[in-house]
């Protein structure tokens, strides 16, 4: 999955359209992210003593990745991310890595 923990996300459909929020979670499997403040639903929660009251709270569920775009921190930008694969040079087994690339600056992420 391109979009990680911890990236800066714009939404680009659905009810929260044009928001920005970090990535909580990230849930490959699922093909889908956990954003911070984004996709608010209520819930009605039942006392659990006697006495006790029910409250309402709020919870943030998780919406498709496809549904998000990244934030690139170089340009500011929202893109799409890219791969680039590079030779490590500090191992000396001269394995190639993967890192992202921002296909508006093509600097990497």
């Amino acid at each position: 999955m391109k979009i990680k923990k911890g990236d800066l996300v714009l939404i680009v459909s659905g009810k929260d359209r044009g928001k920005t929020g970090k990535v909580l979670e990230s849930l490959p499997k699922e093909e889908k992210i956990m954003v911070e403040g984004i996709n608010l639903k209520k819930k009605h929660m039942k006392p659990k003593r006697e006495g006790e009251k029910g409250q309402i709270v709020e919870l943030s569920f998780p919406i498709p990745a496809s549904k998000t775009k990244l934030i690139c921190t170089r340009c500011q930008k929202p893109t799409r991310v890219g791969y680039i694969f590079k030779e490590d040079s500090l191992s000396a087994s001269k394995e190639k890595k993967k890192y992202r690339i921002c296909r508006k600056c093509g600097k990497e992420i």
